[in-house]
């Protein structure tokens, strides 16, 4: 556990105070899996049962930006969260996914992997998978 010093306001209109608070390293109690430079835990906003994200320990914004030993190891551990969730929770497929930058949808500025469980039925018509992310336009 590593206490920080930050700055919180207590009320609308007050000054800005400052406060220590405990920040846990390197990620969430619910780990599933990890290893030396990543791990894997249940995602806090689940699309669906089983949903994980993978984290590489050290803190950096964009997939690209690891070096290659964590892309490695993210993806490793990505393979083995594979395997756990299919064991426990036997879904009918998955969608793997990164938002990289504000204007693709990440919104916690430290990548992380999304492993999402499918199952059938989940949606009237699965057909495009991720492409259904975007809406794109039909010419005429």
């Amino acid at each position: 556990m590593q206490k920080i010093r930050a700055w919180a306001a207590f009320a609308a209109g007050k000054p800005l105070a400052p406060m220590t608070i405990e920040r846990r390293e390197p990620g969430p109690r619910d780990v599933v899996l990890e290893n030396d430079l990543a791990y894997a835990s249940y995602d806090s906003n689940s699309l669906s049962r089983g949903h994980v994200i993978v984290v590489p320990k050290r803190h950096v914004a964009d997939f690209f930006d690891m070096n290659a030993a964590e892309q490695t190891a993210v993806l490793q551990l990505l393979d083995r969260t594979h395997e756990f969730i299919q064991k426990e929770h036997s879904p009918d497929g998955y969608n793997i996914g990164a938002n990289i930058g504000r204007a693709a949808g990440q919104s916690r500025m430290h990548v992380h992997l999304h492993l999402i469980p499918r199952y059938s039925g989940d949606v009237p018509d699965p057909s495009g998978g991720i492409r259904c992310v975007l809406k794109v336009a039909k010419g005429p």
